[in-house]
């Protein structure tokens, strides 16, 4: 499993960490997590404090949505408040050339360029939150004002 933490993805994620003041906790797990279910489980947490990192295609550029496990992205209501007029779901190649990390271990950071993102307001309510480190097997501790404040994220209503 320390293969895992030193893949370049992961070692990206906790660059971006501490570059945002954040000190990197990625925790190896022993199954993958491609779901925010999958997730829970195994760190033994609700599943809304996991918070997906999900890509959208906004009509041809990335759109990161940070959102509760426990929750579905409305994407009507994320391409209104982005004055869009579609939001889809990105193919796997789009995620990666825009993340450089495959779907299912996509993390908030670490990206190669900046994404716009968006995080769920509900994720306000978790003490704890967990998210996904650059591979399916890895995930880190943060809040919700820390994920805020190293992403950028914009906090609004996505469900």
């Amino acid at each position: 499993m320390d293969e895992i933490s030193q893949r370049p993805t992961v070692l990206a994620v906790e660059a971006a960490l501490r570059a945002a003041g954040v000190a990197p906790r990625v925790r190896v797990l022993p199954e993958t997590a491609p779901t925010a279910a999958a997730a829970a489980e195994q760190l033994g947490c609700p599943v809304a404090a996991i918070a997906n990192s999900l890509v959208f295609d906004a009509e041809g550029a990335p759109l990161l949505v940070l959102t509760s496990g426990a929750h579905r992205v409305d994407t009507g209501k994320v391409a209104a408040h982005l004055g869009l007029t579609k939001l889809s779901r990105a193919s796997a190649e789009f995620v990666r050339a825009h993340t450089g990390q495959a779907i299912g271990g996509v993390a908030p950071l670490g990206h190669p360029a900046p994404i716009r993102t968006m995080i769920d307001e509900t994720l306000a309510d978790q003490t704890e939150i967990w998210a996904a480190a650059g591979h399916p097997h890895t995930v880190f501790p943060t809040t919700f004002q820390e994920l805020v404040e190293a992403t950028g994220a914009e906090p609004v209503a996505v469900n």
